[in-house]
Order: C-alpha cells, then sequence, then structure tokens
C-alpha cells in the first residue's frame, strides 16, 4: 500500500467519529509496520482516547510492539494537556520510527508545535499527505477553532424551477428518500439544527435525528416574539431533546410556559426588530456548540446570509418543476445588484438517487479562508 492508501484508512476510521466528538475534531490513526497495519483507532465521543492512543491500545491488546513502526494520523498530534494527556508523548514512549500527518491543527495549542515536537525528538515527520481529504473531515473544527463561532451550514431542498414548496404550501416531499437520508448524516454531524418560527407553524417538524445509533442535534427556534405553538411536536419533547427559543420578547410569562416546558430561552438584542444573529452566534460559541444545520425558510436564510453567518450552503435539487408563485428559498429584500451577489466557491456536484446535491462555501466568511 502507498501513504495515500494508509491515510485513506485513517480518514475512514475518522468518519465513524462523526456526531460524537464535538467541539473536538475528526481523527482516525493507523500503525503500520512493513507495508501491513499493525494498529488502528479513531476518536471515538469526546472526552475519550484520542485516535493516536487507541491505536496504541489495539496493538498493546493484541500484544505487539509498536517499536520501530510507523503512525498515519489525519491531524497533527496535540502536545497539550486537555481531557486527554498530549499524544505527542505517546508516540514518543511507543518508539514510533515516522509519523505521516493529513491536517496541520490551526488550535493555536497545537498549531505546529506537535510536529515540531517530534521533529525534535528525532522522528522522521511528513506533512500533507492525502491534505485536502484530511482537511474535509474537520471543516467545521477549524472554523470554530479559528473564530470561536458555530459553523453554519444553510439546507434546503427545491425543485429545478427553484420552488421549496407549491402554492398551496405543501412541500412534502421535494426530493427522494436517498437524499432525505443524507440529510440526517448531515444533522448528526452537526451540534445543532436552527428554524424559524414560521417553519415550526407551517410543519411542526421534531428535526431529531432518524439515523439508528444516531445523536439527536440540539434545536433552536428563532422566534422573536414567542409565537411557538406549546403544543407542538419540539415543545413537547424538550425535555427529551434539549431545545433553545431564541428571541427578543419581553414578555416573560410567555417565556416561563416555554421553560417549564422544558425548553431554553435566549434572549438577544433587536436587530430590525428580529434576533440579532450574530449576537446568538457568539452566544452559542461560547457555549461549544460549534456548528449548525440551518433548515429554516426564505426569510430567516436570507437573514443568515444578510448577518454572515453562514459559512456553508447545500441546495438539494430534485428533478420537478412546480411552477407557479410557490416560494423559493432565499427571501427577504435581496441584494440590489448582481455584482453584490452572496458570492459562492469551491462548489461540488453530488448525485443523491434522482437528486442532485450542490453543495458551496459561502465566499468571505472568516475562517472559510
Amino acid at each position: 500500500m502507498t501513504q495515500e492508501e494508509f491515510m485513506h484508512e485513517a480518514v475512514l476510521l475518522a468518519r465513524k467519529g462523526m456526531g460524537f466528538t464535538s467541539p473536538n475534531p475528526l481523527v482516525g490513526a493507523v500503525i503500520v509496520r512493513k507495508g501491513e497495519i499493525i494498529g488502528s483507532g479513531y476518536h471515538k465521543k469526546y472526552g475519550d482516547l484520542h485516535a493516536e492512543r487507541n491505536a496504541f491500545a489495539d496493538c498493546e491488546a493484541r500484544g505487539i510492539d509498536c517499536k520501530g513502526a510507523d503512525m498515519y494520523v489525519t491531524l497533527e498530534p496535540c502536545c497539550h494537556h486537555g481531557k486527554q494527556p498530549p499524544c505527542t508523548e505517546a508516540i514518543l514512549s511507543h518508539g514510533i520510527k515516522r509519523v505521516f500527518i493529513g491536517s496541520s491543527d490551526p488550535n493555536p495549542l497545537v498549531a505546529g508545535k506537535g510536529t515540531q515536537m517530534l521533529r525534535d525528538s528525532g522522528i522522521d515527520v511528513t506533512e500533507g499527505v492525502l491534505k485536502d481529504e484530511c482537511d474535509a473531515l474537520n471543516d467545521i473544527f477549524f472554523h470554530y477553532i479559528t473564530t470561536g463561532l458555530p459553523f453554519v451550514t444553510m439546507k434546503y431542498a427545491m425543485t429545478l424551477d427553484g420552488k421549496i414548496a407549491c402554492y398551496t404550501g405543501d412541500s412534502k416531499w421535494i426530493t427522494g428518500e436517498a437524499a432525505r437520508a443524507y440529510v440526517q448524516q448531515e444533522r448528526l454531524r452537526h451540534s445543532a439544527i436552527m428554524v424559524g418560527v414560521g417553519t415550526v407553524l407551517a410543519d411542526d417538524p421534531m428535526l431529531t435525528c432518524r439515523l439508528e445509533n444516531g445523536r439527536d442535534p440540539i434545536r433552536i427556534i428563532c422566534d422573536s416574539m414567542l409565537r411557538t405553538p406549546l403544543d407542538c411536536n419540539i415543545v413537547k419533547t424538550a425535555r427529551e431533546v434539549p431545545t433553545i427559543i431564541a428571541t427578543v420578547s419581553e414578555d416573560r410569562e410567555a417565556a416561563m410556559r416555554f421553560e417549564e416546558a422544558g425548553c431554553r430561552i435566549i434572549k438577544t438584542s433587536q436587530k430590525n426588530g428580529r434576533v440579532d444573529l450574530n449576537e446568538l452566534m457568539k452566544l452559542l460559541g461560547s457555549e461549544r456548540l460549534d456548528s449548525i444545520l440551518l433548515e429554516g425558510g426564505s426569510e430567516l436564510n436570507w437573514s443568515a446570509l444578510e448577518s454572515g453567518i453562514v459559512c456553508r450552503v447545500q441546495a438539494y435539487i430534485a428533478p420537478k418543476l412546480f411552477g407557479g408563485s410557490g416560494k423559493t428559498p432565499v427571501g427577504g429584500i435581496g441584494v440590489p445588484s448582481p455584482s453584490e451577489a452572496v458570492m459562492l466557491e469551491n462548489t461540488r456536484l453530488i448525485n443523491i438517487g434522482d437528486d442532485i446535491l450542490i453543495e458551496s462555501r459561502v465566499k468571505n466568511v472568516h475562517g472559510n479562508n
């Protein structure tokens, strides 16, 4: 196997931790001797052993001595004490001869220090092996660790003529089962899911992750005037799934009714009479919430884009036409001229069943470049 093939194995391992390591990164590691993998591990969940130490534990459980072996790890090994001791110490104590690294760690506590520590100790280090694939694992972590703000993915499904619902308001279902299953993976990947009160009133969603052995995201409703029905599915299950209602309302009695149902109320300053999304992101980021899947309607989508909080856009496009005056994915007043459009970059197309996912990064968002 080549260096890239060994690192690809580490990438596959890292993906197994998706949804459970937040706010830590996804990391996989394999230990190789004479062209054969003799140990492997990944970061399974926040607070548990890191990938490197799990790989060493795998070897130890099978009575294998790692001395003189190579290690492939998707992210630069940490060199500081956190929930776990430094992985650089484990690499040195096990006598690893060479380390191959996929991504550099932008965490100020690491940021090249881990690599330099290994080199200073006589270990041969090769960086950037399968870098793009390794970087793709942790776009959320990289953004959060450098900005302190959640990575926001704006997701919507639309027809080929750009409609997110029929003129009657009916929107179930635009995309097929395969695309909807893919969305469940995204709900697992993100720490929270956010909608506006309009979506709650129109669809009465649950906003849970329906994957077997999955994890439900924290649910956030942007509800400036506290119009969310107390008998809606989200409020009725707020004691089972953490639920936040962001508002600018001064109605303390109404807020208490939601709190009694198990919801948490976050009050922000007003921005055009609505929740200040920038302030909300700072508050959520300070609480170690690293990512949000925005499944709002057209008005919240525009507000999120206008405020500059959106990092990535996912447009699921179905090969069907609704016609008429149905809603489009992004509403609001819009931009006054094409030159002022929200610019996207790094676009990729993914075929999912009969549908197409177009995924792009928002250009010039802090942490995207």
